[in-house]
């Protein structure tokens, strides 16, 4: 793939933060009283991986003017190395804007976790071209990759319209479009036929298209797999079928993706992958991976794939990467994959858990 040479950001995402609250010690939230805070969004999770591995990385954002949560925010985008632009949107009241609240628990054995998402009054439902620079971001500072996901695009007609122009303007520069559809039901009530053409559009413009069965069916009406098989390896076939009608649908992506997961507990998690580059298949067949915390994974695939593109690796190493980067986020108690080096992920995907000193 043939990345834009000049440019300052390797890679940038247009997203809306908030923050996750996850019980203490992997208990339930109805029961608990300790919680953990951390700044959270699906695509600063994807862009982790680079930001920890020295690629210059940006989101693109808006934040609560006076905001206590937008501060905290702030200095955690900071603090991982990822760089922010976006207006400061007055709070409007005790009843006006926020940031949106994850709240969720790990799950544990048997029992699985339970995500409850507020995103009342969410800032991020604002986004929009107009205040941003696209003519700097893309033109003068330039970008290797735009990553967006259907998380975004399907805030509001806001964020929809902000995801089109933004692939435009990509389309236009060089700049390569990796897009995530993140197929959401409780997103899409009422919007079905609206947001259908919304994806369908921004899925013509990309490079790279990522999504699980329900995503590529439900979001861009492609056919999923053919029922039956009572594991995930025995459906692999079905997934190669529904990937090759994408491209059938969608010729200018170069890139189809999707990650592969059967849940044997909250605990241990059968983790493959399966990829369609150039013409040519790669897969990760599933095998047994231990969970800390299964939320991010998928974010952690996304994020080590598109690192292998950017670092011009062959697409071989892309999957495997993404493979370990998704792997790896599951360990994490913060739902993004931040790898201390390339090797600590080679030894995820090699299995080696062996200690370093």
């Amino acid at each position: 793939m043939k990345l834009k040479e000049n440019r300052k950001y390797d890679i940038i995402v247009p997203t809306s933060m908030g923050v996750r609250i996850t019980p203490a010690d992997r208990q339930p939230v109805h029961i608990s009283r300790d919680f953990r805070m951390q700044a959270t969004s699906a695509e600063t999770n994807v862009v982790n991986v680079a930001a920890s591995l020295g690629l210059k990385t940006k989101a693109l954002t808006a934040f609560v003017k006076g905001s206590p949560i937008a501060d905290l925010i702030k200095r955690e985008l900071r603090f991982r190395g990822i760089d922010y632009e976006g207006p400061e949107v007055p709070q409007g009241g005790p009843w006006g804007y926020r940031h949106q609240f994850n709240i969720a628990d790990g799950g544990y054995g048997l029992r699985g976790p339970r995500v409850h998402n507020d995103r009342a009054g969410e800032v991020g439902r604002t986004l929009s071209a107009k205040d941003f620079d696209l003519e700097r971001i893309f033109e003068k500072e330039g970008v290797g990759i735009l990553h967006m996901s259907g998380l975004v695009a399907a805030l509001s007609p806001d964020t929809s319209r902000f995801c089109l122009e933004l692939a435009g303007k990509a389309k236009e520069t060089g700049t390569l479009v990796s897009f995530d559809l993140n197929y959401r039901a409780s997103f899409w009530e009422g919007r079905e036929s609206e947001l259908r053409a919304v994806f369908s559009e921004i899925a013509s413009a990309s490079d790279v298209l990522i999504g699980n069965e329900e995503d590529f069916q439900l979001a861009l009406g492609i056919k999923g797999p053919e029922a039956g098989g009572k594991d995930i390896s025995s459906k692999t076939e079905g997934f190669r079928g529904m990937i090759e009608r994408v491209r059938e649908k969608y010729p200018r992506a170069s890139v189809f993706a999707t990650t592969l997961r059967e849940v044997l507990s909250a605990n241990a998690h059968l983790w493959g992958a399966l990829m369609l580059a150039d013409g040519e298949w790669y897969s990760e067949p599933p095998r047994e991976i231990q969970v800390l915390d299964r939320i991010g994974g998928g974010d952690g695939f996304v994020g080590g794939l598109l690192y292998g593109i950017l670092r011009g690796w062959e697409p071989s190493k892309w999957i495997q990467f993404g493979w370990a980067t998704g792997a790896l986020a599951t360990t994490m108690l913060d739902d993004y994959a931040s790898p201390a080096d390339e090797e600590q992920v080679w030894s995820v995907y090699k299995g080696n858990a062996r200690v370093k000193r």
